[in-house]
């Protein structure tokens, strides 16, 4: 995995973002947004970049979620 992938994306149709650490799950777009290759950016700061990169208007109801469990 490259590094490049670790880090925080976002679901704006859920205004969910998870932090992605390892290679358990990589999120894919077109539903996943990547945010910040910093996996201990603050969710003020996320919501911040989500509104700077124009990904939403008022990034104020996104929240922290988790990825899905492997079967």
């Amino acid at each position: 995995m490259q590094l490049e992938q670790m880090g925080i994306y976002l679901n704006v149709k859920e205004a969910t973002v998870v932090r992605i650490t390892s290679l358990y799950w990589i999120p894919e777009a077109p539903d996943w947004d990547f945010i910040t290759n910093d996996p201990n950016a603050s969710l003020v700061s996320i919501r911040e970049s989500i509104v700077a990169k124009g990904l939403m208007a008022d990034s104020s109801a996104v929240h922290w979620g988790a990825f899905p469990t492997r079967e």
